[in-house]
C-alpha cells in the first residue's frame, strides 16, 4: 500500500507558505498549493485535503510529493510539458520575405506570409521583428551621379567635422511652397483611447518659401519667409545675413545647386562680398546639408498638422517657431567622416550596377 510522505515543516517554512496561502499577489494555483502542504503537515490524508479544497485526491498528492522532494522550489511552477515542441524554419521564413513577392501583390504581410510558410500570423511577426524585417515600410533614395561628388564630398563634412577658424559655417536652403491649409471642419482633440482627428480635406489660402541658415556651430537660425522662389529673394537673404552676422567673421555657406544661386546677379554680388565662399552640395545629395533636419523638423512639430487662414497667419507661426528654437537652440552633431560617407555609397553603386546587369540578362 502506498504511503503518502510526511511533510515537516520548520517555523521559517511555515511562516512562507502561510504568506503565500493568503497573499492577493501571488497566482491563485501557488496559493492553493500552499494551502494544501499546511493540511498535509497537520496531518490530514489525501482525500480529507482533496475533499476539503474541492481539488482531486491526485493532485494533492502531487504537490504534496513535490514539496516532500524539492520544497517551495517544487511548488512554484510547472513541470516541462510533454510534447515535442514545433520547430519554425526562420530562416525560410527570412528567405521568402527578401527574396519573393506574393501574388498580385508588391510585398508581403504577415497573415498573406503565415499562409505561405505553414505558420502563425504571430510566428511571422516575431520573425520579423527578431530580424529586424518591415516588409510594408518603404525608404527613398537617390546615389549622386555628380561627377565631382568626392571633392564637394570631402569639402563640405570637412567644414562639418573641422570647422575653419575666424569663420561662420551656415547651412542654407528654401523650404519653397509651404502651404497655408485650413481644414474644412474642426478635428476633435486627443483623448483616452482615440486618436486626434483631422479632416481629409482642406482649403488652400496661398502659399510662402521659407529661406533658412543654420549655424551648424551653435544651431542658431537666419531666417525669413518670401512670397516667390528666384534669384531677388535669394538676394535678399543674402543681405539679411550680411546684417545679422559679425563683419569680422568669414562665411561658408553650405547650399546646393538650385538655379538661383548660381544666377549672374548673385554671382556678381558675391563677387563685390569676397567674406561669402560658397560651397554647392553634390546633386542628388541633399542630405549633406544640415538645415534640411531643420525642416524635417518644423514640418513635423509645426506644419505638417497645422491649420491656417491664412498666409500671413502661416508665417506668424513659422516666425514664433524659429524664435523659440533660437532661444535654446542646440546643434545638430555630424559624426559621419567623408570615407565612411563613401565607402558607403561606393556599396549602394555595386549593388545598383548589379541589379541592373541582372535586369539586362
Amino acid at each position: 500500500m502506498r504511503v503518502a510522505p510526511r511533510i515537516e515543516l520548520t517555523q521559517e517554512e511555515e511562516k512562507e507558505l502561510k504568506r503565500l496561502a493568503r497573499s492577493n499577489t501571488v497566482s491563485v494555483r501557488l496559493a492553493r498549493r500552499a494551502r494544501i502542504v499546511l493540511l498535509a503537515a497537520a496531518g490530514y490524508t489525501n482525500r480529507r485535503i482533496a475533499e476539503q479544497m474541492g481539488v482531486g485526491r491526485i493532485q494533492v498528492g502531487r504537490w504534496r510529493e513535490r514539496y516532500a522532494r524539492e520544497a517551495l522550489s517544487g511548488i512554484e511552477r510547472d513541470l516541462p510539458r510533454g510534447g515535442r515542441r514545433r520547430v519554425v524554419d526562420a530562416q525560410r521564413i527570412v528567405r521568402l520575405t527578401t527574396q519573393s513577392t506574393p501574388e498580385q501583390a508588391t510585398h508581403w504581410s504577415s497573415r498573406r506570409m503565415a499562409q505561405r510558410a505553414g505558420v502563425s500570423a504571430s510566428t511571422v511577426q516575431r520573425v520579423w521583428r527578431a530580424n529586424g524585417l518591415k516588409p510594408h515600410r518603404i525608404e527613398t533614395f537617390k546615389v549622386s551621379r555628380d561627377p565631382h561628388f568626392v571633392e564637394k564630398l570631402e569639402d563640405i563634412v570637412g567644414l562639418y567635422l573641422n570647422p575653419p577658424e575666424q569663420a561662420l559655417v551656415l547651412s542654407c536652403d528654401e523650404k519653397s511652397q509651404i502651404q497655408a491649409l485650413d481644414r474644412t471642419q474642426p478635428g476633435l482633440p486627443l483623448k483616452k483611447g482615440r486618436a486626434a482627428t483631422m479632416t481629409h480635406d482642406y482649403k488652400r489660402h496661398g502659399t510662402t518659401t521659407l529661406f533658412a541658415a543654420l549655424n551648424v556651430l551653435d544651431g542658431q537660425l537666419i531666417a525669413q519667409c518670401q512670397q516667390h522662389h528666384r534669384h531677388t529673394e535669394w538676394l535678399k537673404f543674402l543681405r539679411q545675413i550680411e546684417r545679422e552676422t559679425p563683419k569680422d567673421k568669414t562665411l561658408h555657406l553650405i547650399a546646393d545647386n538650385y538655379a538661383t544661386h548660381k544666377h549672374p546677379v548673385v554671382r556678381k554680388w558675391l563677387d563685390k562680398h569676397p567674406r561669402f565662399i560658397m560651397h554647392f552640395t553634390p546633386t542628388s545629395a541633399s542630405w549633406l546639408n544640415r538645415v534640411e533636419r531643420f525642416f524635417r523638423d518644423i514640418t513635423t512639430e509645426r506644419l505638417r498638422r497645422g491649420v491656417f487662414t491664412s498666409v500671413a497667419e502661416l508665417i506668424e507661426a513659422i516666425d514664433e517657431y524659429i524664435a523659440l528654437h533660437n532661444t535654446h537652440p542646440k546643434p545638430f552633431i555630424w559624426t559621419k567622416s567623408a570615407r565612411d560617407i563613401l565607402q558607403k555609397v561606393i556599396r549602394a553603386n555595386r549593388q545598383l550596377s548589379s541589379k541592373q546587369n541582372d535586369a539586362l540578362h
